[in-house]
């Protein structure tokens, strides 16, 4: 399980929806959701290849968004999500 920040033009461009598309197809768990600062925050879970495909679509971003930079970390003392929530 691993939980990134994703900067840059992430908010308001459909992001959140972009994100949580890709992993329900590949059946990847976790949320995508905005915060305060601009930034949005993606918590992923679930086979290896799978989260791999979507921290590429994070590290895309959909049309309209630009993304500067991915933060990516162990997401440790995390209860597992079930699903992909768009908070």
């Amino acid at each position: 399980m691993i939980i990134g920040r994703v900067r840059g033009r992430v908010q308001g461009v459909w992001f959140r929806r972009h994100v949580a598309e890709v992993a329900r197809r590949v059946g990847v768990n976790g949320y995508a959701r905005n915060l305060p600062d601009g930034s949005v925050e993606v918590l992923l879970a679930g086979d290896d290849g799978a989260v791999s495909r979507v921290r590429t679509a994070v590290e895309e971003g959909p049309p309209g968004a630009r993304v500067d930079a991915v933060e990516w970390r162990p997401a440790e003392g995390l209860p597992a999500p079930v699903g992909f929530e768009v908070l």
